[in-house]
């Protein structure tokens, strides 16, 4: 003999919902036609005949919110809200009170009777008529009888009653209701976003020309998605900020520019407090100030350093001058021996120190030098075989003042 396992552990009986109404209108909506099915028969209803001629009077529920909380409590205010006015628009319900987050309760009245209900499983019915004591082919007799939740809910085939309203294909110029635009409003959805996507929903829905029952349900969940990845791009992009007066690059950032650019450190820090000026009066935002200050010192450095390979200004050789090796590849592609060049460089810079001239560019009067040495040396079988000017006679460097000019 077999037990029940789960008997003893479950809270309470399960609330039952009806798939058919799962795939029209969504499992939550669903759920929320179950749960007022088993409300309603207990609640005082009042008829009134709407506006219209040969139509039916409707019977009208009030609900607190004191027994929607004690109906659903797994629901926020706003839940019921959005889930109730997608049953509306679906055609399932209508509402005649104010927003549920703001009046607190609920007047609703089924669009039209369900002569045909949905069906409740007959397994199911059966063992909730047994514990309310009463026989299940009894449970549709009368809506005010018996305490059972599933009182007035008949028992017919396994079929729903027509909807009055039809599906339809969207159309070209539709537009989403003030009511769907508020309800939007309290996810904090701005109205101008939510009517951005208007064209876009518009578009989709006629390329695949699916009908539906209720197009402000669809839209109002495809802005819901829309907004949430919105925020979740909006989240992950940096956000742009005004530089403040006492910014200063972080640790990783000197790192790199005086680590691995090989800038002096002093060079970094002096261009600290320029770079804040200039942004603070400029008034710019940037979402990451690390990166610009760092393109800011290599351009700087890049600038300097060219400066003072390049500098016209005239000055004297420094001791132990040495030719940079451009001035070596000039003399390879010329056919003149280096070492021949090395050779002459003591008594180069010796001699332009003495003098204490002042040139613009040193290479360039060496390199000017060495040509007319080479050759003089080639041209001058005296000198031919000698290798630098301190091999010359006494007469030869004393006439020979050439490579000074």
């Amino acid at each position: 003999m077999t037990q029940d396992c789960t008997k003893g552990w479950l809270p309470e009986a399960p609330i039952l919902f009806y798939s058919s109404l799962a795939i029209e209108y969504g499992v939550e909506e669903a759920l929320m036609v179950s749960l007022l099915q088993q409300l309603l028969p207990f609640l005082p209803g009042h008829n009134q005949a709407p506006q219209g001629v040969g139509q039916q009077s409707l019977t009208w529920y009030t609900l607190s919110e004191a027994q929607m909380l004690t109906l659903a409590p797994f629901w926020r205010a706003h839940d019921i809200q959005r889930l109730c006015t997608n049953l509306r628009e679906a055609g399932v319900i209508l509402i005649a009170s104010a927003p549920y987050t703001q009046s607190h309760q609920l007047k609703i009245a089924f669009k039209a009777p369900r002569q045909a209900q949905p069906v409740v499983p007959t397994d199911a019915l059966t063992q909730h008529a047994q514990q309310y004591g009463q026989p299940h082919n009894q449970a549709s007799a009368d809506n005010t009888q018996n305490g059972s939740p599933y009182a007035g809910l008949a028992v017919h085939d396994n079929t729903l009653a027509p909807h009055p309203s039809s599906p339809n294909i969207i159309a070209p110029h539709w537009q989403p209701t003030r009511e769907t635009l508020a309800q939007l409003a309290q996810h904090n959805i701005p109205d101008t976003f939510a009517l951005n996507q208007v064209g876009e929903f518009i578009t989709y829905w006629r390329d695949r020309k699916e009908p539906a029952r209720s197009w402000e349900a669809k839209f109002f969940n495809h802005i819901i998605h829309k907004w949430r990845d919105h925020q979740s791009q909006k989240n992950t992009r940096p956000q742009n900020t005004l530089i403040t007066k006492d910014w200063r690059p972080s640790e990783d950032a000197m790192d790199v520019l005086s680590r691995h650019a090989a800038i002096p450190r002093a060079f970094i820090e002096d261009a600290i407090p320029e770079f804040v000026l200039y942004w603070r009066e400029q008034n710019s935002s940037c979402d990451n100030w690390n990166r610009r200050f760092r393109d800011h010192v290599n351009r700087q450095w890049a600038r300097f350093s060219s400066t003072m390979q390049h500098d016209t200004t005239p000055k004297r050789i420094a001791d132990g001058w040495q030719p940079s090796r451009d001035v070596y590849d000039v003399l390879r592609l010329a056919n003149i021996d280096l070492q021949f060049a090395q050779n002459i460089v003591p008594e180069f810079v010796i001699y332009w120190r003495d003098s204490n001239q002042t040139h613009t560019s040193w290479n360039t009067r060496f390199l000017q030098y060495v040509k007319r040495c080479w050759a003089q040396r080639s041209t001058n079988p005296q000198v031919a075989n000698q290798s630098s000017t301190r091999d010359l006679s006494l007469e030869a460097l004393v006439t020979d003042r050439s490579w000074a000019n």
